[in-house]
């Protein structure tokens, strides 16, 4: 039998107190050196209407993860992500956020896709007093509810994503401009308020509606919309897409031999390589639409992002996915502000106060969280997409004008 011999109590003693120090340092929730991982929370469509767009997120949040811990990590932890699958749900996004908070208790909040979702995401943040940055979450209802705690991370709200695609029509030569209009969206809480922006800047400029419909998220077939557009003779067509709707009605558009002489479409033409494949590549030549992220940007880590990108999933990354690595750098430059995750009033307040380096160019917030920047023109010519303005960023100092033909019009 082994015999135990009892240890001397002032040796007990030391050993109790280094044990109790080595334990206290390991479970620090603030910024103390610790080899506990600092988790980042969020839910985001993986399934779903919004799965495309929310797949090109969860890469981007990716990206800014490998690059922050092979840095070292956010303050000096390893940063973790716990990402679920909300389904593109509103309830499944209220129940994920909720356990992510309540149950997994995690450190600190990113934002899902679409202000569909992050709408009632960010109600279950604000409820618990959490900091939250969403990388598309540009709906005016995001920020009409005197919330503290939310931050769009894009460079402006949906309302005036479209400014100069807009300032740009209207300022086209009598013989060139547009003299009716077709306002074709889905009932989405960001694409509606864009093309409404759009359509409003338009009419008031004399340029006529003659068709409009805000369709359901989960329309399929664009058959109809497109042949009731080309009864319309409508010039121009600004549709307020996802990723889906917008491949849909390029199609039916091209099956019904309907070319206008402008096209804008919100998201869906800026999803890169997905894009061009869903709609041919031929059928993308003149397309607009407003970005928030160049490839081509001199702003700091952009080129460091579309290498690790690129290393990691190859291609050119999707907006999204800049959009959820810029949210990222967000909530990191708060975070490494305030020195801690313990108070995340603190967080907020510092967003609210200072302006954020980030890859798609320096973010500020007003007092509701709403971004004040300006969003960039980009348009398709051949086969790629490119800057056109402002004139000081742009990647192509041509603007396509009119379309190519998609068929015979009448």
């Amino acid at each position: 039998m082994t015999k135990f011999r009892r240890l001397p109590a002032v040796l007990v003693t030391l050993l109790l107190l280094v044990a109790a120090g080595c334990s206290s340092k390991s479970g620090s929730g603030g910024g103390g050196e610790t080899s506990k991982p600092l988790v980042i929370g969020a839910s985001l469509p993986l399934s779903g209407d919004f799965s495309q767009p929310g797949e090109a997120s969860h890469r981007g949040y990716t990206i800014w993860q490998e690059m922050v811990n092979k840095n070292g990590g956010l303050l000096k932890r390893q940063v973790q992500l716990k990402i679920v699958d909300d389904a593109s749900d509103q309830n499944t996004v209220v129940s994920d956020y909720t356990r992510l908070i309540s149950q997994d208790k995690v450190d600190l909040l990113l934002g899902s896709f679409s202000s569909l979702l992050n709408i009632p995401a960010s109600a279950v943040a604000e409820r618990n007093r959490k900091t939250f940055v969403c990388p598309s979450c540009g709906s005016p209802d995001m920020f009409n509810r005197g919330f503290k705690n939310i931050f769009f991370a894009q460079p402006a709200t949906a309302v005036h994503q479209a400014d100069l695609f807009a300032q740009w029509v209207t300022s086209l030569p009598a013989d060139q401009r547009p003299k009716t209009a077709a306002y074709p969206t889905q009932d989405d809480p960001f694409a509606q308020p864009v093309v409404e922006g759009i359509k409003a800047k338009l009419e008031a400029a004399g340029i006529k509606t003659v068709y409009s419909k805000v369709y359901p998220p989960d329309t399929g077939n664009f058959d109809t919309i497109a042949s009731d557009i080309k009864a319309s003779k409508a010039d121009l067509i600004a549709q307020g897409a996802v990723f889906e709707d917008g491949v849909g009605l390029v199609r039916s558009l091209v099956k019904a031999g309907y070319s206008p002489k402008q096209m804008f479409q919100t998201s869906a033409p800026s999803n890169g390589d997905q894009y061009s494949k869903g709609v041919g590549v031929g059928n993308t030549e003149g397309v607009f639409y407003a970005v928030s992220w160049s490839p081509q940007a001199k702003y700091p880590l952009n080129q460091e992002f579309l290498q690790a990108y690129k290393a990691k999933y190859g291609g050119v990354p999707e907006e999204d996915a800049a959009d959820a690595f810029a949210a990222a750098q967000v909530l990191q430059a708060a975070v490494q502000a305030v020195g801690s995750v313990d108070d995340q009033a603190k967080i907020s307040d510092w967003l609210h106060k200072n302006k954020v380096e980030t890859i798609l160019g320096p973010l500020s917030w007003d007092e509701r969280g709403a971004p004040q920047q300006a969003f960039i023109l980009a348009q398709w010519q051949n086969g790629a997409a490119q800057v056109v303005l402002p004139k000081e960023v742009a990647t192509s100092q041509t603007i396509v004008n009119p379309k190519p033909n998609w068929g015979a019009q009448g």
